[in-house]
């Protein structure tokens, strides 16, 4: 899936933002994260971007990467002993991983959480991020009394 034209601009702006400009192989690394958001680490994107073309080096997408980052466009989500993981929601938002299978998943945070978690922080102080993660297993899905009782 290509990136739409919107797409393509505001890579081009943010990029230029800070002093860098916008090569094929950024453009690549993007498309790959905004195609399948399931927060790949830099050898799965590298794995990823090669399926189109052959001859990118998992040193031009760590490097792509790092620009992605630094421009604001995408953001780094860590877990403890694991690989870094990038992420294309700017959303405000928290992360949970599965320990059984190591996937990430998005957690949205509604205002009101986010307003909470503002006001917890120790006097005189303020962020303009939130970084959250969760850590844990999935439950087993229990069938629906409601619809148990119908079959």
């Amino acid at each position: 899936m290509k990136l739409l034209e919107s797409e393509r601009r505001r890579l081009k702006t943010s990029l230029r933002k800070v002093g860098m400009r916008a090569t094929r192989q950024r453009e690549l690394i993007y498309e790959v994260l905004r195609e399948q958001r399931d927060h790949p680490t830099a050898e799965e994107v590298h794995l990823r971007a090669k399926q189109r073309r052959s001859g990118i080096s998992l040193a031009t997408v760590y490097n792509g990467l790092e620009a992605l980052v630094k421009c604001g466009l995408i953001k780094q989500v860590h877990f403890e002993r694991a690989s870094t993981r990038f992420c294309p929601n700017l959303e405000e938002h928290a992360h949970f991983q599965c320990e059984q299978t190591g996937e990430v998943f998005d957690v949205p945070l509604p205002c009101e959480v986010n307003r909470y978690l503002q006001e917890i922080l120790p006097k005189g102080f303020s962020s303009h991020s939130i970084s959250l993660s969760y850590v844990g297993q999935s439950q087993p899905t229990l069938p629906d009394p409601v619809l148990s009782a119908k079959s």
